[in-house]
């Protein structure tokens, strides 16, 4: 089984893509279009496929009076509605993530072309997620932000922030992932290469980048290690698989 994790992106941006194999060893990594997929995926019969991306539109669930009381909301207020309900048990946690609306119309760019990736995964054979399924190709959802705040245990620094990235590669790294200790990156930060302005930090990951191996690592411990994740929503709107096998309350 290959694991692999993708962070796609609408417009200019390339989508960033990871694949890691039963060892975590980094198989392949880089950047490209939603096309480049059929041609990656081909030399891997048995793959397991996380996407940073809604696996589908608000269905309205969280407008409805039984999922209301579940949660113990008021069924006169219209209060979370506008998300899934994977989504709303998230944010309730202080997990920070997006709204998926109704209408493919009224949806962002880069959640349409998160469904066109969906589309063309399928495609290649890719079926959702079950735990308990044999098929050879699958695919789930996957959020790295709760996976990093989830496997850290609380919210982590800002992906964009230098002390972000270096933050969610050490995870990553002591997780068990091939990638360069970013500790000794750090060593490269001395007063010489702060003044000649010759600071290297070739061996540390864009937050893109980091977003496509958490995901990949997602799908690692869904197969592996399925009695230590969540499924987190209602299948009737799409699920988040997250890599721990229950969440905390909340997040500091």
């Amino acid at each position: 089984m290959i694991y692999l994790g993708i962070d796609p992106t609408a417009g200019r941006r390339p989508l960033n893509y990871a694949f890691l194999d039963g060892r975590l060893n980094i198989v392949a990594e880089g950047e490209g279009v939603a096309a480049d997929l059929p041609d990656l995926l081909s030399a891997y019969p048995d793959v397991l496929c996380a996407v940073d991306a809604p696996l589908m539109p608000n269905m309205g669930l969280m407008a409805q009076p039984d999922v209301r009381a579940r949660f113990g909301l008021s069924a006169r207020s219209k209060t979370w509605s506008q998300y899934r309900v994977c989504e709303y048990e998230l944010r309730r946690r202080n997990i920070k993530l997006y709204s998926t609306p109704g209408e493919v119309e009224s949806a962002p760019t880069w959640v349409r072309a998160g469904w066109k990736l969906y589309e063309l995964l399928r495609e290649q054979g890719l079926e959702t997620f079950a735990p308990d399924s044999t098929a050879p190709r699958q695919l789930f959802e996957v959020h790295p932000h709760a996976t990093f705040t989830a496997r850290l245990g609380r919210v982590p620094y800002r992906k964009d922030t230098l002390e972000g990235r270096l933050q969610r590669q050490l995870l990553l790294y002591d997780e068990g992932l091939y990638l360069p200790d970013p500790i000794s990156i750090l060593e490269e930060v001395t007063r010489h290469h702060l003044l000649r302005g010759t600071l290297n930090f070739n061996g540390l990951r864009t937050h893109d980048q980091l977003d496509a191996l958490a995901s990949a690592l997602t799908a690692f411990y869904a197969h592996t290690k399925p009695n230590e994740i969540t499924l987190v929503g209602d299948p009737a709107d799409g699920q988040i698989v997250v890599p721990v096998a229950e969440l905390n309350a909340h997040y500091e």
